[in-house]
């Protein structure tokens, strides 16, 4: 009895740890770890920047170039390119962004050298999101920057248009002027015969 009771405690206190973290964080985990120790550096973009590592401390990880980052890796580890969801599923396990300046995110169980402690980070349940600010302003960028480049591209069609205008109006005032001088040339050649035979009659007059 003693020892079936001692098997049920240690198999009950070793439950936590022999559960299979979520594939999300053993994916983000093995990003950072495999970037961390290859020898291809991962983690790096073609010209040799940073894209994404744990931070100084090993308490949490730095996102230094979304772009690349949706453009390289969470393609090759989540099969998607969407910086947005990526940040979105971080918030469902509870992670926070510690910085104004940068991405960093933290989770007080994920940590360099730590992958047993996955284990222990769930779901949260639905709670506001604590990431709504980032994403509204990334968004409400996007939309500012498709806004702009629309605006921008209505001014130059309106300004091709006038420039168009202007180019008939000046054929029209270049047309209308070699019409002047076909006219002024026309007057002074029948000038000058006019001339011509005015002394022509004086000489045999």
């Amino acid at each position: 009895m003693e020892q079936e009771g001692t098997s049920k405690s240690t198999s009950s206190s070793q439950s936590p740890r022999s559960r299979c973290p979520a594939p999300f964080l053993s994916k983000t985990y093995d990003l950072l770890e495999e970037g961390r120790a290859d020898d291809h550096d991962h983690d790096h973009d073609r010209a040799g920047k940073r894209i994404v590592s744990w931070n100084a401390e090993g308490t949490g990880f730095v996102v230094w170039s979304p772009a690349e980052f949706s453009e390289l890796l969470l393609p090759k580890y989540f099969k998607h390119n969407n910086f947005s969801s990526f940040i979105r599923q971080l918030n469902t396990y509870g992670f926070k962004k510690t910085s104004s300046k940068r991405w960093e995110f933290k989770h007080e169980k994920f940590k360099k050298g730590c992958r047993q402690m996955l284990a222990e980070i769930t779901r949260k349940k639905s709670e506001p999101s604590i990431f709504p600010a980032y994403l509204k302003a990334s968004e409400e960028s996007s939309t500012m920057t498709a806004a702009m480049e629309e605006t921008n591209r209505q001014l130059l069609l309106k300004e091709n248009k006038a420039l168009r205008r202007e180019k008939l109006e000046l054929q029209m005032q270049i047309a209308h002027f070699k019409a002047l001088e076909l006219k002024l040339l026309d007057c002074l050649s029948q000038y000058m015969q006019q001339g011509g035979n005015n002394n022509q009659n004086k000489v045999r007059s």
